[in-house]
């Protein structure tokens, strides 16, 4: 294909797709598939890297912005509109900036992603400075627009890196705090890589956030605990998490939680310490929000929750 990308390589185990029947292509997508965890798995450390940066980033009253085009920055904006809902964040603290702006989420805008100027005005725009971490993300590891952004991102004093799934040039390893290369391989269609790139993208995304709000504090044993009752998937979920910790009944927990004003997280800390809400958040907040770290010293009842949770 006369194209050194490993994104732009033909995949000799699917040169006659064409002629295979249903079944046939879908048993050879699965195969393809089933390598990618395995890609994403060699760049455990880098990964674990990149979460590092993004909880310094948070203690500091920083963010994490994503940039990218195409496939990579809708998977961008998608993980980071999910941290409000699952974690309770801020929708600040998590944002995707993607090539085209907001009509590119639902219509490809292909153009958008040539220009580096324009990467580089979203980055003044959003008034990136040296407490954030700017996560480019493309797969060829060639889009001007996300190296426009991450240029004047290095320029603002924020920490960057560049998520990709080719291999790696020296300037680019120079260039960041961070780089990431799951090497995924020729996709089934060559060059398609809303496919296994799209798929190991999703993957790096949702392990860096998950990673890093467990690390800041919004996650207690295995339960998301900094989330509001919004609505009534939440309200139910909210209530199942402290039944599960505190080992009471929904209808001590309806009470509990709305003392806390339907937050989870000071729900459990009122019940640790045996205190009222103020006092609850305040505690919370000399902790950085971590529950395991609260004192249990004058709790009017520790947890009671089988497994880890209940034994932190």
């Amino acid at each position: 294909m006369l194209d050194d990308r490993l994104t732009e390589q033909r995949n000799p185990r699917s040169e006659e797709v064409d002629r295979l029947a249903s079944p046939e292509i879908v048993r050879l997508i699965n195969r393809e598939d089933r390598t990618v965890a395995r890609a994403v798995e060699r760049e455990a450390e880098a990964i674990a890297r990149a979460v590092d940066l993004v909880v310094a980033a948070f203690r500091s009253g920083g963010r994490l912005i994503y940039v990218g085009a195409g496939t990579s920055g809708r998977l961008g904006v998608l993980d980071a509109a999910e941290m409000p809902p699952t974690y309770g964040t801020d929708p600040e603290m998590v944002q995707g900036v993607i090539a085209g702006g907001f009509g590119a989420l639902v219509r490809a805008c292909e153009g958008a992603e040539d220009h580096p100027e324009d990467g580089a005005a979203a980055m003044d725009e959003k008034g990136v400075g040296a407490s954030d971490v700017v996560l480019g993300i493309a797969t060829s590891g060639t889009t001007p627009y996300v190296h426009g952004a991450l240029s004047r991102a290095r320029e603002r004093g924020a920490r960057t890196g560049l998520l990709l799934c080719t291999p790696p040039g020296r300037e680019l390893l120079d260039a960041h705090d961070v780089v990431i290369a799951p090497l995924t391989g020729p996709e089934v269609v060559t060059g398609s890589t809303r496919m296994k790139a799209g798929t190991a993208t999703k993957m790096v995304l949702n392990t860096i956030t998950t990673a890093a709000m467990v690390r800041f504090g919004k996650v207690h044993g295995n339960l998301m605990v900094d989330l509001r009752v919004t609505c009534a998937k939440l309200q139910d979920r909210g209530e199942r998490i402290v039944m599960a910790t505190l080992g009471l009944d929904r209808a001590a927990v309806r009470g509990l939680l709305e003392a806390a004003g339907g937050h989870v997280k000071t729900a459990l800390a009122m019940r640790r310490l045996g205190v009222g809400a103020d006092e609850a958040r305040a505690a919370l907040a000399r902790v950085h929000g971590v529950i395991a770290a609260l004192p249990r010293d004058g709790a009017a009842g520790a947890e009671t929750g089988g497994g880890r949770a209940g034994a932190r």
